[in-house]
């Protein structure tokens, strides 16, 4: 083997495509296995059937399917065999541990380029893990990472030139397969001229452009904090004492906040770069903004989310989003032109979920205590976006990304794939932004210098 190019690699299905730091990716576990999950009887040429649910309207689907304990009690009758281990394994057991490819990349001897999508739901924590344990055990090979500005393969498909109304420019995904791809192949396997890929090529998906970058995460990264202030502020530096107070809401998992305004029975892969607007006027959505930016300010590399919580009840997910918050008018922009009007949209950046049983680790479920509050502290995956002049930043926080992922009964189950209706309650979340209970974003901040290189 001279050359290898790992695309969207899953690296390990309990961060990849079933779950997300325990929440259980619901629509695409589901539709996937209806079909793809069910045993063949010997060798087989055509697609199996695909599931049909009677309606297009997947939210009144999923939600009417009621409890994960339906699926097999309505559907699947236990004929699915992976389904039944999902259910059978909610936690990051030996089960999981056993099907990860992490750490058998040991003993690589050939060129690696990985490439993934900053907007591939399904697998961006396999691209990013994939590069860096390539890294860590394989020193000295000839390793590079591609992420762009792409859903799920579409570097190989398509121009990529836009995904949902997000518009990139150019067509990126052409320009990778001309510039990057075609001739790191004939390089390893033709000895053709040695291609100029530097060490990582990372799309900016707010500056629409390209970086190229000497690792990844960049190295000089500023560590600054975004604090949740009162009011619905957000701020570069803690509250204070001024802060001393929290914000709630109401989380009812019969109206779970739904993780795109485009709900079919499929899945829409271009709800990571969605105006948010459709989610934040709810009001079981925070929304914490800063002051408009005086200058560009560009984020990379992996967010982390610290939260202080509680809950009424015994169990939470909760949701964090960072969002790049456009003002009403945008510089130059033409009415008559025919473009879209981007005036106040809230661009998603990048979201996550947790499955607040898993605070003290994912092995380890533990109710919380209903009134007491709670640290919750997870990664976003990396990112790289520079917020234009005017823009605003924003935090999102929520408690549901339905039917993407499942809902929470908010009661204690000691296994969610086993509750019944009467497990699922609505429950009141706090908030907490108290001097020694900061809910905070942690992002690197980019050097104008290093996030001006384009290659």
């Amino acid at each position: 083997v001279r050359a290898a190019m790992p695309s969207a690699p899953i690296a390990d299905w309990y961060f990849d495509d079933m779950h997300h730091h325990g929440a259980f990716a619901l629509n695409l576990a589901f539709n996937f296995l209806s079909s793809f999950g069910r045993p063949r009887n010997g060798l087989v040429s055509e697609w199996p059937p695909r599931f049909d649910h009677g309606t297009p309207d997947g939210y009144r689907f999923f939600l009417e399917l009621g409890p994960l304990a339906n699926v097999n009690e309505r559907h699947f009758h236990g004929e699915v065999p992976f389904w039944n281990e999902l259910a059978a394994h909610p936690d990051d057991d030996g089960f999981w541990a056993a099907r990860s490819t992490l750490r058998h990349l040991a003993g690589i001897r050939c060129a690696v380029l990985t490439v993934g999508g900053l907007y591939d739901a399904e697998d961006l924590y396999g691209a990013f893990h994939t590069y860096a344990a390539i890294e860590e055990l394989n020193p000295g090979i000839a390793s590079s990472l591609v992420m762009g500005p792409w859903s799920h393969g579409a570097w190989l498909r398509g121009d990529g030139r836009r995904l949902g109304d997000a518009d990139f420019g150019f067509a990126t995904a052409e320009a990778f397969r001309r510039e990057v791809l075609l001739p790191f192949f004939a390089h390893h396997l033709k000895d053709g001229p040695a291609p100029e890929i530097p060490e990582a090529m990372v799309f900016d998906t707010g500056a629409k452009a390209w970086r190229s970058l000497e690792a990844w995460p960049p190295v000089g990264l500023e560590r600054r904090g975004l604090f949740l202030a009162a009011d619905g502020a957000l701020a570069w530096q803690p509250p204070g004492a001024a802060g001393d107070g929290f914000d709630a809401f109401v989380s009812d998992p019969a109206k779970p906040v739904p993780y795109t305004a485009d709900i079919t029975t499929g899945w829409h892969a271009a709800y990571m770069t969605e105006d948010q607007r459709f989610a934040s006027r709810r009001p079981d959505v925070l929304v914490y903004r800063s002051e408009p930016l005086t200058e560009p300010l560009t984020l990379a590399g992996e967010l982390q989310v610290e939260l202080w919580v509680s809950t009424t009840a015994g169990d939470a997910d909760w949701v964090v989003k960072l969002v790049d918050e456009h003002p009403g008018r945008l510089a130059g922009f033409d009415p008559e032109s025919g473009e879209e009007d981007l005036g106040h949209s809230e661009r998603l950046v990048r979201s996550e979920i947790f499955r607040g049983r898993y605070r003290e680790g994912y092995d380890r479920p533990r109710p919380f205590r209903p009134g007491e509050p709670s640290r919750v502290a997870f990664p976003l995956q990396g990112v790289l976006h520079t917020f234009a002049p005017g823009h605003r930043i924003a935090i999102h926080v929520q408690s549901s990304l339905f039917p993407f992922f499942d809902r929470n009964p908010q009661s204690w189950v000691a296994n969610i794939f086993a509750a019944r209706e009467a497990d699922f309650v609505a429950a009141t979340h706090r908030v907490y932004r108290r001097p020694a209970q900061q809910s905070a974003v942690a992002a690197g901040v980019l050097q104008a210098e290093v996030a001006a290189a384009a290659p």
